[in-house]
């Protein structure tokens, strides 16, 4: 099998009707894929997707390519494949109709044979449309990868092969094989399917073939059951990976296909007494829930950015990530095999009921074993994924009608992957909103984000209310690990009432990681906490926003942030990669840091009243670099694991705090602002136990542009930090100006932004305002050689770096 990259020569424009003329202003534009047909859009207050979609519009789109088919082609097997499209994406081949795939967040192939016109050129025309159909911004149009597969008649079908571990001792770990060999001739076919496993160091350590007899126009499975010696198992501290290379092998001896897949050997299991346990290890999960936008690349899925996110997290101290609210890209998972990063994939948002006026709960009820089958089969290989996740905040999920849906999508995955577990994100505040409708209009909440911000302390007693449980307890008892959304008052409750119940806190507050690390440390049925969110994204705009409430014309606007409000503002870590304090607040609380951290909120802010919601953190950064005058009042936020923290300035003591009076890990102290270096020395018994320092900007600033990697691959992304730094690197992060971004060479500019929750800036480059002193320029390589990145701002010189693409 052949498969090949299939993202040059697209061009996109919106979809005309059958009788519309084009225009100059629908004029097809060349782009490269993957590519998100809205991130360039203009945004507007009045946007019908609304606060959803940080009012961007959505939109009909189509997508065209040309390409020559070779008459040699005529005997072989020709697909086209889809890693994603959103959204109800159908396919034409020269004009006829081919495929439809209503979810965007699935893959799918196009069998192109009956359509190709040999020894010709072939035209490829793809339909996508967003419209009202997501609560938060998906993008659209082909924002995943697409290949062009050539096979033998007789092939191994993608994802064709499938491996288990399901026996493992320090002596050899046992890896069970299955592939299925597909035939599409018109005469039975008999091959021989050849298995080898290779080591991580690629070395070969086992062998095994046997023949495969394949009927014409079936598909046939072959088994085998192999003994890998003292295996290196796959885990979150060592991901050891290997390979096994499968051919399929005719009676001459010719090979006509060949698949290579990476497969981790490990072993999970699970109980109440000892929770999630890999490998013999018990493992609490540091969850980070995610969205899958890529911040300045918008809704597209491009490999290296996907790996750039799981590496920037992990080393944010998250172990797992939660795909929110639906299938996670092939790239991502590739990443998080790679990086010892676990997974929680999620299947949808909706089920039978909608919560946006077009959504997939439109089809669900007739393509869900669709829906199951796509998901199991994109995950089945990857040692990272350990649950799958069945929904969301479903809001049927409280009835027996919406139990049997539970049981029903539960044992629909089980039939197709019974070595993980299934757990469901359950909200049973949400799943019970038709009997809280005197709630609601207590809270004075439009919508249940607004609703849950308002509720206080109401909501841990609604959550642990009898309603609550008996609602939802069928729906509970059908799941391997029960996902509570902000119902961490069930946590001990239901040790009581259920006590083989093994919960995960499938979405949390951020504010709340110090209460939710202790009680998953405490816990032994409570395996973990995810975060809402780890990294920043589009949409749901302003929902962990910090407004100041004395402003001018000052509108409360609950978890709404209003035009022009782009992000949601609510990661660890913001859009460009860059750690938000509340990052650093979650590490120390994880026990992974043992150094204290300073936060300093804005001086310029000081005393002003602020309104917040449950995903906010406060308005901070860790800077002594200030445009306030001497002497002006300063609240420091030092965050520790330790008894009490003390502030020096230039050596002298400024003030000194307990840990744990103003919250939990931190200790906060009000002083004064002066430069100089700022010194918080953390203690416990007396004892010194680590230090954290910050040194006020000094002199001029200067424009730095700095490549993260030098060298990128063709296929890949170089990611550059610009920033206004002095001579020792201190950033100036009260100092923004508009920077303008230059691409000489190989490469074009893919992205262009800041985490800057509230803009107008465009994505597209080539200029944008810097955000805390900070922007992240993405290129992307367009083929071998050196690429020049040049970056201006009015009043500096000139910053350039440089990237070197490997071919």
């Amino acid at each position: 099998m052949i498969r090949l990259p299939f993202l040059d020569g697209w061009t996109v424009g919106p979809k005309l009707g059958a009788f519309e003329a084009p225009t100059d202003a629908t004029a097809p534009q060349p782009v490269t894929l993957p590519h998100d047909a809205i991130r360039d859009l203009e945004r507007s207050a009045d946007s019908t997707q609304g606060v959803h979609a940080g009012y961007y519009p959505g939109g009909v789109f189509e997508y065209a390519k040309t390409f020559d088919v070779p008459e040699g082609w005529r005997d072989r097997t020709i697909v086209l494949e889809f890693e994603g499209v959103y959204r109800d994406a159908v396919v034409f081949v020269n004009g006829d109709y081919a495929a439809q795939e209503p979810n965007g967040y699935n893959g799918f192939t196009v069998a192109l044979d009956p359509f190709l016109r040999y020894g010709a050129a072939n035209r490829i025309t793809v339909d996508a449309r967003s419209h009202k159909d997501s609560r938060w911004y998906s993008g659209a149009g082909i924002y995943r990868p697409v290949h062009l597969v050539i096979a033998d008649p007789v092939h191994i079908p993608l994802d064709g092969v499938r491996v288990t571990t399901p026996d493992i001792d320090d002596e050899r770990a046992m890896v069970a094989v299955a592939t299925t060999a597909r035939n599409t001739t018109r005469h039975t076919r008999t091959a021989r399917i050849r298995w080898a496993v290779q080591a991580p160091d690629g070395a070969e350590v086992v062998e095994d073939s046997a023949p495969l007899t394949v009927l014409p126009g079936e598909t046939a499975t072959a088994r085998s059951r192999l003994a890998v010696p003292e295996a290196q198992l796959w885990g979150p501290d060592s991901p050891s990976l290997y390979t096994v290379v499968t051919s399929l092998v005719d009676d001459e001896g010719t090979v006509l296909d060949e698949d290579r897949t990476r497969f981790g050997i490990r072993r999970l299991q699970l109980d109440a007494q000892r929770g999630l346990r890999i490998n013999g290890e018990v493992v609490k999960l540091r969850g980070a829930c995610v969205h899958h936008d890529n911040g300045p690349l918008g809704a597209a899925t491009l490999d290296a950015a996907e790996d750039r996110r799981v590496r920037l997290l992990k080393d944010a101290g998250f172990n797992a990530i939660r795909s929110a609210h639906n299938p996670i890209s092939r790239a991502m998972l590739d990443a998080c095999d790679r990086h010892g990063v676990l997974v929680m994939d999620e299947l949808t948002d909706v089920w039978t009921k909608s919560k946006t006026a077009f959504d997939a709960s439109l089809g669900f009820p007739n393509r869900w074993q669709h829906d199951v089958a796509a998901l199991v089969s994109k995950d089945f290989n990857h040692p990272s994924v350990v649950m799958y996740s069945i929904g969301n905040e479903i809001l049927e999920l409280a009835t027996p009608i919406g139990a049997s849906w539970s049981r029903r999508l539960a044992e629909g995955i089980r039939e197709l992957d019974d070595t993980r577990f299934v757990t469901n994100g359950i909200n049973g505040i949400i799943a019970n909103l038709d009997r809280m409708g005197d709630v609601m209009t207590d809270l004075e909440a439009s919508d249940p984000n607004t609703m849950m911000a308002n509720m206080g302390e109401k909501m841990a007693l609604m959550n642990a209310s009898t309603l609550v449980t008996e609602s939802t307890e069928e729906s509970a008892a059908v799941l391997d690990i029960v996902g509570f959304n902000y119902a961490d008052s069930r946590y001990e409750l239901d040790a009581e009432l259920f006590p083989h119940r093994v919960i995960v806190g499938s979405e949390t507050f951020p504010e709340k990681i110090d209460v939710m690390w202790g009680l998953v440390t405490r816990l032994p049925h409570v395996i973990g906490d995810f975060t809402w969110t780890g990294w920043d994204y589009l949409g749901e705009a302003g929902i962990g926003r910090v407004d100041y409430t004395d402003t001018e014309g000052y509108i409360a606007t609950g978890t709404s942030g209003p035009y022009p409000y782009l992000l949601a503002e609510t990661g660890d870590i913001d859009i460009t990669g860059h750690r938000r304090t509340v990052s650093f607040f979650r590490e120390i609380v994880y026990g992974l840091r043992s150094d204290p951290y300073i936060s300093v909120h804005r001086p310029e802010h000081h005393g002003r009243p602020t309104a917040t919601t449950p995903w906010s953190w406060n308005d901070t950064i860790s800077s002594w670099t200030w445009d306030a005058p001497e002497g002006a009042p300063v609240v420091v936020d030092v965050y520790a694991a330790a008894d009490e923290v003390e502030l020096l300035l230039d050596g002298a003591s400024v003030g000194r705090a307990r840990v744990g009076d103003e919250k939990a890990f931190v200790a906060r102290i009000q002083t004064e602002w002066r430069p100089g270096e700022l010194v918080a020395v953390a203690t416990a018994g007396g004892v010194e136990v680590g230090r954290h320092s910050l040194r006020t900007a000094i002199g001029a600033a200067s424009l730095a542009a700095t490549a993260e990697e030098p060298e990128v691959n063709a296929d890949g992304l170089g990611f550059v930090q610009i920033a206004l730094l002095d001579e020792s690197g201190t950033v100036f992060d009260h100092t923004d100006k508009i920077v303008t971004v230059a691409v000489d060479g190989p490469g074009v500019l893919a992205g262009l932004g800041t985490g800057r929750a509230r803009t107008e800036e465009p994505f597209a480059g080539p200029s944008v305002t810097t955000y805390d002193g900070r922007a992240l320029a993405i290129v992307r390589p367009t083929g071998p050689g050196t690429i020049t990145v040049t970056v201006e701002a009015p009043g500096f010189a000139p910053a350039t770096a440089e990237l070197a693409v490997r071919r």
